[in-house]
């Protein structure tokens, strides 16, 4: 059977050997581009300053905050926001920002929860502590080992 399989393979094989691989030919050209063209420059537009305010008071929620803003321009912005904390203080942010220095506040907070003064109480006992004394303790009630230990005696002696 194994000789029958043989044949059989080899058969085969000299039927697949007669038929070469085709060639590989692309359906299409590679496209011809073109050098990329040079962007178009921004353009400049003419500044616009702005300034605007706006303010909430919820007393529902308990949102209160503002804000107010002015720019030239020209790149120099000026304004300032403030908001009422959980503790009740009032944060107010004033800042400034241009293209030389860039974002400075300055933050101030006012008002609010002060937290009660606590001094700790001193500490006064109110009984007298116990007199140290070391725990009187005897030796062990056991007697000592019945055998005795092994002497060590290495079988050989370096040489070095």
């Amino acid at each position: 059977m194994a000789a029958k399989f043989i044949i059989f393979t080899a058969c085969v094989a000299t039927a697949l050997a007669q038929y070469s691989a085709p060639a590989y030919k692309p359906a299409y050209s590679a496209p011809a581009y073109s050098a990329p063209k040079a962007y178009a420059p921004e353009p400049a537009y003419a500044p616009t300053p702005y300034n605007f305010e706006y303010s909430v008071n919820d007393p529902h929620t308990y949102d209160v905050h503002s804000q107010s803003e002015y720019s030239d321009g020209n790149g120099y912005v000026k304004g300032t926001y403030s908001l009422v904390e959980a503790d009740g203080s009032i944060r107010t942010v004033e800042y400034t920002a241009d293209d030389h220095s860039g974002f400075n506040a300055v933050v101030k907070n006012e008002g609010g929860y002060k937290a009660p003064s606590y001094s700790a109480p001193a500490y006064k006992p109110t009984y007298s502590a116990p007199a140290y004394s070391a725990p009187a303790y005897s030796a062990p009630a056991y007697s000592a080992p019945a055998y005795s230990a092994p002497a060590y005696k290495p079988a050989y002696k370096p040489a070095y």
